[in-house]
């Protein structure tokens, strides 16, 4: 709810145009991804809540896909894929209205969709896939490392997770449940500010919440295990606020033959 009011304040608060600038408009002009970055230094805009909302709707539909929504409810996927192309149009030509109304009812559509899911699943009445389509183990190693290696994952001096990683974490952990093959090793990182030692701990702190939200999704313990290294091994070098933003961050690596456990955790050979 808090996050739902104070995206209609944004979109309220601001003078929407009925049609989108010169050039832009027309719904076959755009086919875009459903993924909108927003970097540290940009002003904020409707159109950032509306990526966001945006964002975390297609994560959504994605988790409720690969959980058999196609199969067992596929006119309501072909609908909420055709709506979701829709409004990444709509944002892209600046129809920042129709957009928020698209969004709304998408966000309903997904509600009953995920709930009609729960239900087959609790009650068996719908053959849900066992594996994933993907042609073979390196291409879902291939998305599951994309997935749990998304930017944007960190705001500074916090370990809280952001909602786009968030959603990313999900979906990886659905695939993962699916490879149990792959063992995780997560490293944590910050940014240049800060000293040393504070930022060897909050990179600790970073690499703990990872592992502790992908345990939360299914992952089982046994199968994480954590390092910190602080400002060091930065992905870019440089002290620019987009530099920054990639570098705080945590790295997750896919151990396909981990060695042997003992008492919860690796060993070592």
């Amino acid at each position: 709810m808090h996050r739902h009011a104070c995206f209609l304040i944004l979109i309220f608060t601001s003078a929407c145009s009925s049609g989108p600038p010169h050039g832009q408009g027309g719904f076959a002009e755009h086919s875009l991804d459903s993924r909108y970055p927003v970097e540290a230094d940009q002003p904020l805009t409707p159109a950032h809540g509306l990526r966001f909302d945006f964002s975390l709707l297609s994560q959504q539909l994605d988790i409720l896909v690969l959980e058999g929504a196609e199969l067992c409810f596929p006119a309501t996927v072909v609908q909420a894929k055709t709506r979701q192309k829709r409004i990444a149009r709509e944002i892209a030509g600046g129809l920042v209205y129709d957009a928020a109304n698209d969004i709304i009812i998408q966000r309903r559509l997904i509600a009953r969709l995920e709930h009609q899911l729960d239900y087959v699943n609790e009650h068996e009445i719908c053959d849900l896939p066992q594996s994933t389509a993907l042609a073979s183990p390196g291409e879902l190693g291939e998305k599951i490392q994309r997935l749990l290696n998304h930017d944007n994952q960190f705001a500074t001096d916090s370990f809280a997770l952001s909602p786009k990683y968030m959603a990313q974490l999900a979906e990886a952990a659905i695939l993962l449940k699916q490879a149990p093959e792959y063992h995780l090793l997560i490293t944590g990182h910050a940014d240049d500010r800060g000293d040393g030692e504070y930022n060897q701990k909050l990179s600790g702190n970073r690499a703990k919440q990872v592992a502790r939200y992908l345990h939360i999704f299914g992952i089982h313990e046994t199968r994480i295990r954590i390092s910190a290294i602080g400002e060091n091994d930065p992905l870019f070098l440089g002290s620019e606020a987009q530099i920054r933003l990639v570098n705080r961050r945590v790295s997750i690596e896919l151990i396909e033959h981990p060695q042997t456990q003992e008492n919860g955790g690796w060993q070592d050979e």
